[in-house]
Order: C-alpha cells, then sequence, then structure tokens
C-alpha cells in the first residue's frame, strides 16, 4: 500500500487516534504479511479481528470443509456454507468485511515438505491448529525461519496463550519437548469445547500479532498465559529458554521441520487389531448372531448419538467393570474416532478376551454412512 487514503483513515479512525498506532502504525499493519495455520475455532475470530484491523496480506492454511458441527464456534462461517471448503468461505466472508486485506488462501496439510515453502513468505506466523504434529511443524518453521509464533490452545473450559520467538526467547520445545500419545489427547469432537473459549483465546491471538506488527507493549515472549473460564480466573507462567533444545538450543540436533505424526503413537495401542467397517457391522447386527458393540465414549457423546443396541462402558470405568463381559462373546469396540477405541481392545486383551473388533472410523463413521438415530 503506497499511503493511507481517505478511505483509509476513516475506516481505521478509532484506532489511528491511538496513540500507539498512528497513520505511521496503520500503515506497518497493512504492510503486514501474517500466516494462520487453521481457520476453525481460534483461526476465525483471529482472522475477523486481523482483517479488520487493516492486515495488508492474511495467509490462511486450512484443507477441510465446513461441517455444521464447526458453526456454533468457527464464527467465520454461516449455516449456508456447511459444505464448503472452508477457505472459499473464509476468503468470501474477510474480503466483505475488509476489501483491502489480501487473503492467501493454502488449502494444504501441512508437511515437513512444504511447511517451509508455505511459511517463509510471511512476517508473523500463528498456530490455530488443533493438533500436536501441526504445532510442532509450525514451531520448526518458525525457529528455522527466525520468525515469531503466536501460539493459543483450547480444550472445554482452558485455553493457554503465548509467543515463541527463538530469536529472543523460547521456542515451543522448550515448552514442551515432546508431544503426548494422541490417545491421551481427546479432540474437540471427543472432548467437548465451548465456543466462547477458541473465540476469547483467538481475539488475544490478534492483539498478540497486531503488538508484534506494530512494536509495542510487552509481547508474550517467555510467557505462558493459561485461563480457566469456568472459574473465570487468569495465570502467569514464565517459561525459560532450555539450553539443551534440539531446535534452538546450544546444540542443536533438528535442523529441518519434522514431522511428529509418528511420536504420538501410544504403546498402549496395537497397530495389528484387527477392524471392521461400518457397512460390515450393519450387515452383522442385521443378522441372527449379531456381536455386542462396546461403546467407551462419555455419556454425554452415547446420548448425542450411538450404534443401535450398543452398550456403553466408558473407558476410565472400563478396568472396573470387566466383571460385566464375557470374554466369550464376539465384542466390536467404539469410540468416536478410533484412539480411545484401540487403549480399550488393548485393556480388554490383556485381561484374556481375544475376539474384539475395532470399528473403522468409530462412530463418527456410522453416523456419516447412517445418519443420526430419529
Amino acid at each position: 500500500m503506497a499511503g493511507l487514503s481517505p478511505e483509509d483513515i476513516q475506516r481505521y479512525s478509532r484506532q489511528i487516534i491511538l496513540p500507539e498506532v498512528t497513520e505511521s502504525g496503520q500503515q506497518q499493519l497493512a504492510d503486514a504479511r501474517v500466516l494462520c495455520v487453521g481457520a476453525g475455532g481460534l483461526g476465525s475470530p483471529l482472522a475477523l479481528y486481523l482483517a479488520a484491523a487493516g492486515i495488508g496480506t492474511l495467509g490462511l492454511v486450512d484443507f477441510d470443509r465446513v461441517d455444521l458441527s464447526n458453526i456454533q464456534r468457527q464464527v467465520l462461517y454461516a449455516s449456508g456454507d456447511v459444505g464448503r471448503p472452508k477457505l472459499e468461505a473464509a476468503r468470501e466472508r474477510l474480503t466483505a468485511l475488509n476489501p483491502a486485506t489480501r487473503v492467501v488462501a493454502h488449502p494444504v496439510r501441512l508437511t515437513s515438505d512444504n511447511v517451509m515453502a508455505t511459511c517463509q513468505d510471511y512476517d508473523i506466523l500463528v498456530d490455530g491448529s488443533d493438533n500436536f504434529p501441526t504445532r510442532y511443524l509450525l514451531n520448526d518453521a518458525a525457529v528455522l525461519l527466525g520468525k515469531p509464533l503466536v501460539h493459543a490452545s483450547v480444550f472445554r473450559f482452558e485455553g493457554q496463550l503465548s509467543v515463541f520467538d527463538a530469536t529472543r526467547g523460547p521456542c515451543y520445545r522448550c515448552l514442551f519437548p515432546e508431544p503426548p500419545p494422541e490417545a491421551l489427547v481427546p479432540s474437540c469432537a471427543e472432548g467437548g469445547v465451548l465456543g466462547m473459549l477458541p473465540g476469547i483465546l483467538g481475539c488475544m491471538q490478534a492483539l498478540e500479532v497486531v503488538k508484534l506488527v506494530l512494536s509495542r507493549g510487552e509481547p508474550l515472549r517467555g510467557r505462558l498465559l493459561m485461563f480457566d473460564g469456568l472459574a473465570m480466573r487468569w495465570r502467569e507462567l514464565p517459561v525459560a529458554k532450555d539450553p539443551d533444545c534440539p531446535l534452538c538450543g546450544d546444540k542443536r540436533t533438528i535442523h529441518s521441520p519434522q514431522d511428529m505424526a509418528s511420536m504420538q503413537k501410544d504403546s498402549t495401542t496395537d497397530t495389528e487389531l484387527p477392524r471392521i467397517s461400518v457397512q460390515e457391522l450393519a450387515r452383522q447386527l442385521a443378522s441372527g448372531q449379531p456381536p455386542v458393540v462396546l461403546d467407551v465414549r462419555e455419556p454425554a457423546e452415547f446420548s448425542l448419538a450411538h450404534i443401535p443396541g450398543a452398550r456403553l462402558i466408558p473407558l476410565a470405568e472400563l478396568p472396573g467393570r470387566l466383571d460385566e463381559l464375557n470374554p466369550d462373546h464376539s465384542y466390536v469396540v467404539t469410540c468416536q474416532k478410533g484412539p480411545r477405541g484401540e487403549r480399550a481392545c488393548s485393556a480388554l486383551r490383556q485381561a484374556g478376551f481375544s475376539r474384539l473388533l475395532l470399528l473403522e472410523g468409530g462412530v463418527e463413521a456410522w453416523v456419516a454412512h447412517h445418519g443420526f438415530p430419529p
């Protein structure tokens, strides 16, 4: 942008009058290039407020389509967008909000092969993802490219926020050297999330981005801000740079982005476990000798949708309720998507159950094929 037009000055007048912004700062925002990875619960408020503030170039990384279950928290989208590619709907909404913001769509899943090329042309990277492999990939790229990374994550009623900048402080690996096993980290579909939580944290990410662009205030470098929405309390933890960090430490051993998905495998799961498709399960349930469907989700999940005739025993209760099951019976074990079902099967095998099948795709796959029960 060559300079602020009269329309720009009117549009951004309420922030231009701030002594921390002024016309000069507004021009900095117009010149800034920000990449947001994830256009979901965090990315929605983040993108809306950055576009409204006048960020000149806003990159969005996502490869998903809008699902009806997204609307509750992903405020970029309307009910009429269900089924559309997220980035198509997001670009349309953001352009309508502020035509001066150039929205660049990256409809890809980040991998070690493409993350550097995707991130290299941006000044600031923002983590709006919902999984650990992407968080570590993005952190690796940020450190190797020398760019700040604005991080947030949410779960149920809790959230956390920080700015990782290895040129001036710790990186994400300094705080979390390795990701936890995937089965121990429920997704939003499994654990739930109240829509206001990503709204709050996404807006705070946008604020940190603006502070970084303007070089104003105190960004959250070296600090982890933790939020408890139920108690409405914030607490702050210091985060020190780890001299032994394999990525940004004194003797680094990581020199390129690492795909972390393989590190999330839970040793308690069995990759050779026999599986059954939802189509085959439906056929067996209609037969004269149907298997017992064992659902290991939580009661609230079960009440929303379940396979007809399924028996509910939550995973946490399974070890204490094994006497309710017969080792001679055949069981099809399911959860929402699969990880908890794998852990349940491993526990059952150790207890002497051998006639086990894991439902491929879990209840989500069943609902996708058969629909919700009336």
